[in-house]
């Protein structure tokens, strides 16, 4: 007999963040133990059941019983397992009574071969899994794996959960499946919502279980389903204002997490707090409350809001009134922050940063300005940006960490140092940058805008990269406490579009801090990560081998790399590729066993045609490779190696390279040199080959 599975765990209010992630590990968990058990076909699926107040999962077509199954059970070598009478061994005497297999079975073991020995092999049917008898243990196994940010205990009892829990269901059809988990009995009785439900609600059999609970409990139980519902209710709110709605997809997932009947209601907030940036009264209702702020058509924060109740009134206003009073009192606070940041000018607050301490091996924020000063100048020169500019807000980058504001609502950093700098009048490029120079802040944000926010974006990345990896704190495996991969992306994205010596740049970043302090070769390490990372970047859009041979070359100029890339890409496509490629490993395996300085070619030692013709196609081809890397067309110089096919090709069919006469067998190699240099001008074309 198949029916429905249905197994709930009814708990006080779960952690809203984590609750999916339960969610899924509580389904996934049993679902598998199930399957392993034969007790249900591997391509069903479970429904997942998720609220505030409950974990739940349901699975269609689950069997009573597993069916019975052939097992075929290795026993022992038959040379440890029978005597040489053929008589059973106290050794396979001992393993049929711990196995529980009777001595009369030994005639119908099977004998064959196993590796190099031969053993005895017992063949049985077994009876397959009753799922009455493993449905607690697996739903108790489940629960030990759940991701639980932390365990409690409750009462005087002894088990521990994430929160105290209060019913099991474990229904299969309509019949209750006995069992015991932390401490509660199995039944058929839940609790519908805090508020509007009230008394044990009854669930008949496991397919009424998402019915019942939305009839009788007002509960929507599936997660998808109560975010759905959340979603397009907000969109029709927001469209009957002709507004949009900011906010994240996170923050409707959290809201989700918080309610099982949800209700979207429409409030609003006096139009005096407008004065106050956008940015913090977006952040305080979204991170503080949890509401929904609304957008006009401008993209202009409106004083109304939207927020999602778990109580359904006949008359709402007082839910919307309590919910307005509580925000106000936190939109005070924000424009107290906002009114009295603005009484002193940010640069006057940078004394405050030489109390912050950045890291205690590099020092202060404030010595850290004093090195980003120093960077973002030196890179404003390479982009041909006002290097003045740049420093200022270089300077002024981190004085917003000592505002109340930023006090506050740490988010806001670099959002509140623009409104603040635009506020003591400093130049719009200025105050621009020191929001931009967060920027990228993850992955796909925008890059900052403009010379002078690049370079003190690039200077802020740069100086972390250099200044934690010199003192030692590299990442490891998935720890990465100062989110270096973070900063060299963010390095990487920069320089891919601006024309900067990458390797320059980390070099004179780590000369800007004093002498002693950070490790002799970091730049250079800094520099191998970030190609390292560059590499996986990468692959996302170009084939693997062609990125490996671009940054083989370990390129410093970055803003070519894609140029270079396409290149190969069309060099790849040539029908001399193939050959060509194989010809440079070629070359290269035969110069690296034979790691010698090799010197100029000397024509007079070229006595084979074969070398003559490829040297005279060499000395041909260089000046027009050299010429198109000099106009950076890539894919000219890397065509133009395309003519070298035929006499590469007859060099080693005709060639010896490792001569008996010294000086020809140096000259051959010193030619391979000449030649090696040329195909990894552009990139290294071995590298292409299969």
């Amino acid at each position: 007999m198949t029916a429905t599975l249905l197994i709930e765990l009814l708990t006080e209010e779960l952690p809203p963040k984590a609750l999916p992630r339960l969610a899924a590990s509580f389904a996934e968990s049993i679902t598998r133990d199930l399957k392993a058990r034969k007790l249900v076909a591997d391509e069903v699926v479970p429904q997942v059941f998720a609220s505030p107040r409950r974990l739940a999962v349901s699975l269609k077509g689950v069997a009573a019983q597993a069916d019975d199954a052939e097992v075929v059970e290795k026993i022992m070598p038959v040379s440890v397992a029978l005597d040489a009478a053929g008589a059973p061994t106290q050794a396979l005497l001992k393993k049929l009574e711990a196995r529980g297999i009777a001595t009369s079975e030994v005639p119908r073991f099977e004998r064959r071969q196993d590796g190099k020995a031969e053993s005895l092999f017992h063949r049985y049917r077994a009876a397959g899994a009753r799922l009455a008898d493993e449905l607690t243990g697996i739903v108790a196994e489940a629960l030990k794996k759940l991701p639980a940010p932390k365990l409690m205990r409750w009462g005087d009892l002894e088990h521990q959960f994430v929160r105290p829990v209060h019913g099991l269901m474990m229904l299969h059809g309509s019949q209750v499946l006995k069992g015991e988990v932390l401490g509660l009995a199995s039944g058929n009785t839940t609790l519908g919502h805090r508020f509007l439900s009230s008394g044990p609600v009854t669930v008949a059999d496991a397919d009424s279980y998402a019915r019942v609970l939305f009839e009788t409990g007002r509960v929507v139980a599936s997660f998808e389903a109560r975010r759905e519902l959340i979603a397009k209710r907000l969109q029709d709110a927001a469209a009957a204002l002709g507004a949009t709605i900011a906010a994240d997809d996170a923050l409707i997932d959290e809201v989700t997490a918080l309610v099982e009947w949800p209700v979207v209601l429409e409030a609003g907030f006096e139009v005096d707090f407008l004065k106050v940036p956008q940015e913090c009264l977006i952040l305080t209702m979204q991170q503080n409350q949890k509401y929904f702020p609304l957008l006009d058509s401008s993209g202009r924060l409106m004083n109304r809001f939207l927020l999602v109740s778990n109580l359904e009134a006949a008359d709402p206003s007082h839910i919307i009134h309590g919910n307005e009073r509580v925000l106000r009192a936190r939109l005070s606070d924000a424009k107290f922050f906002f009114e009295q940041d603005q009484k002193v000018r940010l640069e006057t607050r940078l004394e405050r940063l030489r109390d912050v301490v950045y890291h205690n091996k590099i020092g202060t924020q404030y010595e850290r300005v004093e090195r980003l000063k120093i960077i973002a100048g030196v890179i404003a020169e390479q982009l041909g940006a006002d290097r003045a500019l740049a420093e200022r807000a270089a300077w002024l980058a981190k004085a917003d960490l000592v505002t109340d504001m930023v006090g506050e609502f740490p988010e806001l950093q670099g959002i509140m140092g623009m409104y603040y700098a635009r506020h003591d009048g400093e130049p719009q490029e200025v105050a621009a940058a020191i929001e931009g120079h967060y920027h990228p802040r993850f992955a796909g944000d925008t890059l900052p805008e403009g010379p002078v926010a690049t370079a003190v974006a690039l200077a802020d990345k740069l100086e972390t990269l250099v200044g934690i990896w010199g003192i030692g704190l590299i990442p490891t495996g998935d720890k990465d406490p100062f989110a270096l991969r973070r900063a060299a992306l963010g390095v990487l994205r920069m320089a891919l579009a601006a024309p900067l010596d990458l390797k320059a740049l980390l070099q004179q970043t780590a000369d800007a801090f004093p002498a002693g302090k950070l490790s002799a070769n970091v730049a250079d390490e800094v520099f191998a990560f970030a190609l390292e990372r560059l590499k996986h970047f990468l692959a996302t859009d170009y084939k693997a081998d062609e990125v490996e041979a671009v940054l083989a070359l370990a390129p410093s100029r970055l803003d070519e790399v894609r140029a270079v890339l396409a290149a190969v890409a069309g060099f790849k496509a040539l029908p001399e590729a193939t050959a060509l490629a194989a010809a440079n490993k070629r070359v290269k395996n035969i110069l690296r066993k034979n790691a010698t300085e090799t010197g100029e070619v000397n024509p007079a030692l070229l006595v084979e045609p074969a070398e003559q013709a490829l040297f005279a196609a060499v000395e041909k081809t260089a000046p027009a490779v050299e010429a198109h890397f000099a106009e950076r067309d890539f894919a000219g110089a890397l065509f133009t190696l395309a003519t070298l096919k035929a006499p590469v090709d007859a060099f080693f069919d005709d060639v010896m390279v490792m001569a008996e006469d010294a000086a020809v067998r140096d000259n051959r190699l010193a030619l391979l040199g000449r030649l090696s240099d040329l195909f990894n001008h552009v990139a290294d074309i071995s590298l292409l080959a299969e």
